[in-house]
């Protein structure tokens, strides 16, 4: 029977058939490349460094942390942080990720949205070193990878939601730097990403300094009561004042 196909599938390319139109691949939206994008000052990436990917979370109202089946996958969790590069990818098909090595720059984090799909791996070994010797400061995948043991030996940062010896195709479609959605979270291009043992949060660029003000702020009136929670001179009361708010007096 395989062979039967195999002829048939030959005799079709011997005549001149071609596959049907709407197997082409276009280019656009679905399709395209943005080579750069204004990314977020230095200075702005190494105030968010010392901060708990949890405490920016909280300042943006806990919805814009990811999924929290992206876990860091090699190794003993590291701090990531940088200006996303995003890629959109056809599920099991990785070529786009190839090309953002060309396109990102050192410490940019490439974000992989591969629709969470299980079937194929979009990157391992081979993409990560290449990134390593690049200075991308890691990636965020929204799928799965492999080779990770020799991911773990280069000590390189990745999220992901697993692994699979399954390796991916290289045919495309796909786009660099345009909107993605990774985790649940949408994810523009030059977005800061903060990655901890905690998990990942994507903080949108134009609200970067906004939402840095207001952590800081929060720290330093929560000091005290964190150097009293230390030392176990702590008070619930807080407690006791919501409950009597929802109409729960003392029991």
């Amino acid at each position: 029977m395989n062979s039967i196909l195999s002829i048939d599938c030959t005799q079709a390319v011997a005549n001149g058939a071609s596959p049907p139109r709407s197997a082409k691949i276009h280019v656009g939206p679905g399709f395209r490349i943005r080579p750069d994008f204004p990314r977020p000052r230095q200075e702005l990436l190494e105030a968010f460094a010392g901060l708990d990917v949890a405490d920016i979370s909280d300042q943006m109202n806990r919805l814009y942390a990811l999924e929290p089946e992206i876990k860091y996958l090699s190794g003993p969790a590291k701090k990531l942080i940088g200006p996303a590069c995003t890629v959109r990818i056809y599920p099991g098909d990785n070529l786009m990720v190839h090309k953002s090595l060309d396109v990102a720059k050192p410490g940019d984090v490439i974000v992989v949205d591969a629709h969470a799909s299980t079937l194929n791996a979009v990157l391992g070994d081979m993409i990560c070193t290449k990134a390593k010797h690049r200075g991308i400061a890691g990636f965020v995948v929204d799928g799965y990878v492999r080779d990770l043991d020799e991911v773990r030996a280069h000590e390189f940062p990745v999220f992901a939601r697993g692994t699979t010896p399954v390796g991916p195709l290289h045919r495309g479609p796909g786009e660099i730097n345009y909107p993605i959605c990774c985790g649940g979270v949408v994810v523009h291009a030059g977005d800061i990403i903060v990655g901890d043992g905690n998990g990942i949060v994507v903080l949108p660029q134009a609200h970067a300094i906004e939402v840095h003000g207001r952590l800081v702020d929060y720290l330093e009136k929560s000091a005290e009561y964190r150097r009293n929670l230390s030392s176990g001179t702590f008070s619930n009361a807080w407690v006791d004042n919501v409950l009597a708010t929802l109409g729960l007096g003392p029991q």
